[in-house]
């Protein structure tokens, strides 16, 4: 289950329409499955409640991907958004 829902990214991307819900919905679930993967454990599992800094970086990430949905362009940057890997490196389960 998502840890965001189509409201809270919808609001979070100021999006008001419901043409784009089901992509919307698509990428905040690869999102938080992206976000698992880094992390080493699923989300839901590991927390009671939810911290607000892995839903925000759940409805970051989702947004970034709803925004640039190329694999590649000029104006994206090829990296996760912006403190993503802040986020993995002090939550995550395992270490290098």
């Amino acid at each position: 289950m998502a840890i965001v829902t189509l409201g809270e990214q919808k609001a979070h991307m100021h999006v008001d329409f419901t043409d784009d819900d089901a992509a919307i919905e698509a990428q905040i679930e690869a999102a938080q499955s992206h976000l698992e993967q880094l992390l080493g454990y699923e989300i839901e599992e590991e927390f009671e409640t939810v911290p607000s800094d892995l839903t925000e970086a759940v409805k970051q990430l989702a947004a970034t991907w709803y925004e640039n949905r190329e694999a590649t362009s000029v104006d994206v940057p090829g990296e996760l958004p912006m403190g993503m890997w802040d986020i993995v490196r002090e939550r995550r389960n395992y270490t290098f």
